[in-house]
């Protein structure tokens, strides 16, 4: 019996973006856009019989061209990353002292007595009350949004360069997550930080980012500074998004009248020769149907992938996506 091979796909194809240091980047979409594929392939992470093709370029290196080893050394100390659901991601039968210490010893090459100091400060850092007691806790011991500043803590433990928060907030409630994404943004300006924020919430976007980029189906379809995005979106998809989110108005008060949705479901950009959010657009045209939109950019801070949106004529076609 001969062996079934099936087709590769590209779940996420000809996405670019830059994380300076000291700021705060956005990457925003819809379940299933490809922002988490993208942090998994920025830390090596992907699944085994997943691969990342171009160049991820990270102080003045190419991740993609070093060996597992090297990347380790990377890995947690230079570029981290706070995920999820911390209860999934920290360890239930070990303290949380002891794995912050593991991360200390394997990077900063300390003693467990300094480790375990080191510790200590981290946690008061991330504002733990009483540290020197709660590092002996295990994480069942701890309130959810206790267990996600312990993981911030073990992210921030090396003072990455880079760190990545994948839907950091999600399962925390409204106040527990304004406390976490301001100790994130003083973690940013005190250690000048570059900061990966990937969200669905624009609230979030439009309080903390300094930059947003836009996707949907794997690929990036806006990029700009959040006011501009948000006041005047370019891309229909990113319309809808705004569309189907609160607005709060000047005075505090959230907008009068219904959300609107963005009919039907995301759909995978493998395969697809024209743009994959056709099926969903509201001023789709036959050629859409033909080619992958270019990334056009409307002015150096500010990119949209859509040749039918109200942009300035003097727009300049500056990437290709594919086709």
């Amino acid at each position: 019996m001969s062996a079934v091979r099936f087709p590769s796909a590209e779940p996420v194809k000809g996405v670019s973006f830059t994380a300076n240091p000291g700021e705060m980047l956005a990457i925003v979409g819809e379940s299933g856009s490809g922002k988490s594929l993208t942090a998994l392939a920025l830390m090596g992470l992907l699944p085994r019989q997943a691969r990342a093709g171009g160049q991820i370029s990270f102080d003045g290196r190419d991740l993609l061209s070093l060996r597992e080893r090297d990347l380790r050394r990377i890995r947690g100390r230079d570029i981290a990353m706070i995920f999820q659901e911390p209860m999934t991601s920290l360890n239930p039968v070990l303290t949380i002292g002891d794995q912050i210490v593991e991360v200390l010893r394997i990077h900063e090459d300390l003693s467990r007595r300094h480790a375990r100091a080191r510790a200590i400060e981290l946690l008061e850092l991330v504002s733990i009350p009483e540290p020197a007691r709660r590092i002996d806790d295990y994480p069942h011991q701890l309130s959810g949004g206790m267990r996600q500043r312990v993981m911030i803590a073990i992210a921030v433990a090396c003072n990455p360069k880079l760190l990545i928060a994948d839907e950091a907030t999600t399962a925390l409630d409204v106040t527990i997550q304004a406390q976490v994404l301001q100790l994130l943004d003083n973690l940013r300006v005190k250690l000048n930080m570059a900061v990966i924020l990937i969200t669905h919430d624009l609230g979030i976007v439009a309080q903390w980012a300094d930059r947003v980029v836009v996707m949907y189906a794997g690929r990036k379809i806006e990029e700009g500074f959040p006011g501009p995005v948000f006041d005047t979106p370019y891309h229909p998809y990113t319309r809808g998004l705004l569309a189907a989110s609160p607005r709060l108005k000047a005075d505090y008060h959230y907008s009068d009248g219904p959300l609107s949705e963005i009919p039907g479901s995301i759909i995978s950009a493998s395969g697809e020769r024209g743009c994959s959010f056709r099926p969903r657009c509201p001023v789709a045209r036959p050629a859409c149907a033909f080619a992958v939109p270019e990334l056009l950019s409307v002015s150096a801070e500010r990119q949209v992938a859509c040749p039918y949106v109200p942009i300035p004529s003097e727009v300049a076609h500056v990437a290709s996506v594919g086709r």
